[in-house]
């Protein structure tokens, strides 16, 4: 497997390349993004599907630019495919000899049930998704959908509507009647099957209506990769941006890069989320690039090992500089003994255990005040397989570091749980990593009884005994050294 790969995606409004490092065997990161507009299918379908010779020009240069950046990164492998606009083209091979010849590249059609695989791939892999729902990815040309069942794929459907073409087949009238029969005829071609309360959305168009929504409600977090929303509560918000005027977009935060194309995009989406009965939408930061990578990277299962998540693995490969194997061993065992005192839930382990790996990512930046960067690079990178909300429960614990205040709370109170909570949370890690600070490979055992938590085979750390003395308990109760 390449250590950098890049993979390029011709679609019929863009073409994009996301370049990707592995760090380990199971461990990947996106290093890289790039956009250019080609609009391969502007023209095409209102003749006969063939791509004009500006638009081929244009995409040519595309490919070229992403050729040299590509090399300027080291990547030892570029994978790149076309999707609609390109096999609907009578004209296609044309364009595919041209970037083979000129530019060495194997440009490969794909149709739309592979298109519908490659994103449902890399939902199931890198997105906290329901094991029943439906994946959807309106593209340019054409929109895809796949059935997903106990986070298998069991059906897929590729339909002929998309943004592009959508605004090609009627640029010309003001016939609204004529439209919705033409939307309805699509989507009644969609199975039965496929109806779900919950639909995963993939593409350009869908993440710019769900980051719409996050600037509107303020959303704490910067990543639209999981967000999630229910329908019911911005069905109109949508429907509104659907029915503006061009000029009338911005105030909907929607970039200027989507103007054109984000009305058809939103129009799309509530007649199919309307035929399929959705109420809750995730929102996927991944698609067709990061599945074309997968299938490559995670053959032959195509999954990948059970308990192992990529995010996580990456940011230790890159990262951490230490073993925090004790740090993580000690705040399970101190979370287990002192549980009559804090009353937690069992599932905090989850997010204690991933901050007890983590706390110390921000070291690689600096020593001074490293759990700030830790908390940094965990709300900013920690994406494949975590929920918003575990994303900043895990930052919190982490930037907290013991202290009596929690960090930035009020910033992301609508993602966490009472500060009480964090507080307990955040005092175990800051307990287990001082009992490490010698670095030991003895194992600690603890036991709580009379108010006392007492550590065995700790009479040793002196440093460590000083350092607990100055730890904020977020209720009294002794610690003894034995």
């Amino acid at each position: 497997m390449a250590k950098r790969t890049a993979v390029i995606d011709l679609g019929s409004n863009s073409t994009r390349m996301v370049i990707f490092e592995r760090t380990s065997r199971w461990a990947f990161f996106t290093l890289g993004e790039y956009k250019m507009k080609v609009r391969l299918g502007e023209g095409g379908y209102g003749n006969n599907g063939n791509i004009s010779q500006e638009s081929m020009d244009t995409a040519f240069e595309a490919f070229s630019e992403f050729k040299n950046i590509a090399t300027s990164y080291k990547c030892n492998k570029i994978l790149a495919v076309g999707t609609s606009a390109l096999r609907d083209a009578p004209n296609s091979k044309t364009f595919i000899n041209l970037i083979k010849n000129k530019l060495k590249i194997n440009l490969k059609i794909i149709n739309g049930d592979d298109e519908a695989k490659f994103g449902a791939l890399a939902a199931i892999n890198l997105l906290c998704i329901p094991n029943h729902c439906v994946t959807l990815d309106i593209g340019g040309g054409s929109s895809e959908l796949a059935l997903i069942k106990d986070l298998k794929i069991v059906k897929t459907i590729s339909l002929d509507i998309g943004t592009v073409r959508l605004k090609e087949l009627f640029k010309n009238t003001d016939n609204k009647e004529e439209l919705d029969i033409f939307i309805k005829e699509i989507t009644e071609k969609i199975p039965s099957e496929f109806k779900s309360e919950n639909i995963v959305v993939i593409g350009g168009s869908l993440r710019a209506l769900s980051s719409a929504i996050m600037k509107k409600i303020n959303y704490p977090l910067p990543s639209i990769h999981g967000f999630c929303y229910e329908i019911e509560k911005y069905h109109k918000f949508i429907s509104n941006i659907s029915t503006s005027k061009k000029e009338e977009l911005e105030q909907f935060n929607i970039k200027k890069d989507r103007f054109d194309t984000i009305r058809e995009g939103a129009l799309i989406f509530l007649n199919i989320i309307k035929h399929l009965n959705i109420k809750n939408v995730y929102t996927s930061g991944v698609g067709i690039r990061e599945g074309i990578f997968l299938s490559n990277f995670l053959r032959p299962s195509l999954k990948f090992p059970s308990n192992l998540n990529p995010s996580l693995k990456s940011l230790q490969d890159r990262f951490i500089l230490t073993n925090n194997k004790n740090i993580a061993f000690y705040s399970k065992e101190i979370f287990k003994e002192l549980s009559p005192l804090h009353n937690l839930n069992e599932k905090y382990l989850y997010e204690l255990n991933i901050a007890s790996k983590l706390y110390n990512a921000g070291q690689d930046i600096g020593f001074y005040n490293d759990h700030i960067s830790s908390a940094y690079i965990i709300q900013n990178a920690l994406n494949f397989g975590f929920k918003h909300e575990e994303k900043a429960l895990i930052s919190a614990i982490i930037s907290t570091n013991g202290k009596k205040n929690v960090y930035e709370y009020e910033k992301f109170k609508p993602l966490l749980p009472k500060q009480s909570h964090i507080r307990w949370l955040s005092f175990i890690l800051a307990l287990a990593k001082t009992l490490d600070i010698n670095c030991s490979s003895k194992k600690l055992c603890f036991k709580f009884e009379n108010q006392t938590l007492r550590i065995f085979g700790s009479k040793n750390l002196i440093m460590a005994k000083e350092e607990i003395k100055k730890l904020n308990k977020p209720e009294p109760f002794a610690i003894s050294f034995e």
